[in-house]
């Protein structure tokens, strides 16, 4: 590598690294297949315990919400208090939380169910990607084990689904959670044994204060965009945002004036690191937004059995894990803002497809299309972390890092609250004008609330009017479809184009190891504990 006598390369993992890394690969699947776990249970969880559409939503996004709001603080607090303890406690609350979602018996206590699984999560989050930094100091294996935990997390996204399916074949909506439990077991066994322990002595105490104003910011925010889709510009809408905006500033002063902040606002300065943050929202916007609409189209639409529907996005499966991997090779002779844009062009090809599903004969355009919306997130998914990390000085780096996969996690709930709201917005508007006649009240509301209400009021009614009642459920959702591929066509366009303009010349295109000069290595510091 270098004749400078003065350097010492780094330890190369051995096979209880490797060991350890599997067993930080299950939880991370886990998260991220429980991100998706719930799109094909929401039917029959919806008709055992009723939510109204406003619950339906929080159901699906409060996990990624909480999750998203409490990883960076669970990220300095690891640093604190050591990633592997944290994660092991994280991984008990996990387990609890998983029983408690599973025989939830309302909607309320699965909402709340859900939250604490996003608050447990985010526990182990930040740890696996923190632990394998300290566990593999070799820069090309560490990049391998990044590369497969990433792969890990986007199989699981996109996995999440037919995991669900394949358990909903033969058992309850709750079986869907239990999934958890065993995988924590083994984390819970395995973590002491092969997982190193690690914490910073020098890092500065937990700020309490601003931890409630960065959950003070997100949560209002977005519950005021939930309830404008909902409802129109209520004044509980507008406070709700006014709130969380004035809150949000708040936020950003105070780290400005600790020594040791949630967040380092000063990263914000550099355009790379701004415009490489973006697409880590943006990009999985789009990923919930689209995995929300897809998997209830198979079942609500085409009528699918839930592991019917999961098989038929199995392709989904391959072309996110395919842009993954294809990434790396590219980015050795392209640099990644040109790969990225490239990407999200591939994208924005996809959901021009999803504008032109129908309710009829609409499944092989929307599998064609879902495969090249995931497979062009794939370059985004892979090199944003890079590009995110690499803009940012070295002692800055697990401050960016963080930044990096809180907004990942956000970005998924955004999409699901976001373009869920307008999906669900656009298929009141069109159903309320093609309601058939005749319709009882009471049948007519619930149709008129969600496409699940309309199923359930057209089996009520049953005979001509139950037909024509469900046709116009499932034009009306299939719209709401259209409508979001619409905004996925603009959403990868912009990516596109941050891509290609804010990230131009400033790549990150950096030689091998083995091609730079020996001054330009620097070995990596580790400091294990226990």
């Amino acid at each position: 590598m270098t004749s400078d006598p003065g350097y010492a390369a780094p330890p190369l993992a051995g096979r209880r690294e490797w060991w350890g890394l599997a067993v930080l690969a299950l939880p991370t699947l886990l998260l991220a297949i429980d991100l998706g776990v719930l799109y094909l249970a929401l039917p029959s969880l919806s008709a055992d315990l009723d939510p109204s559409s406003n619950q339906t939503l929080w159901i699906m996004d409060i996990y990624a919400f909480m999750m998203a709001g409490f990883l960076v603080t669970m990220g300095t607090l690891g640093d604190r208090i050591g990633r592997r303890k944290l994660m092991l406690i994280g991984a008990v609350a996990f387990g609890i939380a998983s029983v408690l979602a599973a025989y939830a018996d309302s909607a309320t206590m699965l909402i709340i169910a859900r939250a604490l699984l996003g608050v447990a999560g985010a526990t182990l989050a930040p740890a696996t990607l923190a632990l394998i930094s300290t566990m593999f100091a070799d820069e090309r294996q560490r990049g391998m084990a990044i590369g497969v935990w990433m792969s890990c997390f986007m199989a699981g996204t996109a996995l999440g689904p037919i995991v669900g399916g394949a358990l909903l074949q033969g058992f309850w909506w709750g079986s869907v959670f239990l999934i958890g439990v065993p995988v924590m077991v083994v984390l819970l066994i395995a973590g002491p044994i092969l997982l190193p322990e690690y914490r910073d002595e020098s890092a500065g105490r937990l700020d309490p204060l601003s931890v409630v104003l960065s959950l003070g910011t997100i949560l209002p925010v977005i519950y005021g965009i939930k309830e404008i889709a909902h409802y129109g510009l209520t004044s509980t809408a507008s406070v709700a945002i006014v709130v969380g905006v004035a809150l949000g500033i708040v936020f950003v002063r105070r780290q400005k004036t600790l020594e040791s902040p949630l967040i380092d606002v000063e990263l914000f300065r550099g355009a790379k690191f701004s415009g490489a943050l973006g697409i880590m929202v943006l990009g999985p916007v789009v990923m919930g937004g689209v995995g929300l609409f897809s998997n209830q189209f198979l079942q609500l639409v085409e009528g699918l059995e839930p592991l019917h529907a999961g098989l038929w996005l199995l392709p989904s499966a391959f072309s996110t894990v395919a842009g993954v991997m294809l990434a790396p090779t590219l980015a050795a002779k392209l640099p990644p803002s040109k790969i990225v844009a490239y990407g999200a062009l591939v994208l924005a090809v996809g959901a021009i497809l999803l504008t032109q599903v129908s309710a009829v004969g609409g499944l092989p355009v929307l599998v064609v299309g879902v495969c090249l919306v995931f497979f062009g997130f794939g370059p985004m998914a892979a090199l944003g972390t890079e590009m995110v990390i690499s803009s940012a000085p070295e002692e800055r780096a697990g401050s960016a890092a963080s930044m990096s996969e809180t907004s990942s996690e956000l970005g998924v709930a955004l999409g699901v609250a976001i373009l869920g709201s307008i999906g669900t917005a656009v298929y009141r508007g069109q159903i309320t004008e093609t309601l058939p006649p005749g319709l009882p009240e009471g049948q007519a509301a619930a149709a008129s609330d969600t496409i699940v209400g309309a199923d359930a009021a057209a089996e009520a009614v049953g005979g001509g009017t139950g037909e024509a009642l469900i046709t116009a459920a499932r034009e009306a959702f299939t719209s709401g479809l259209n409508t979001v591929g619409a905004i996925t066509i603009g959403i990868g366009v912009v990516l596109a184009a941050v891509a290609a303009l804010v990230l131009r010349d400033r790549g990150t295109d950096t030689p091998p190891a083995e091609e730079q000069a020996p001054d330009e290595i620097k070995p990596v510091e580790i400091k294990p504990v226990g």
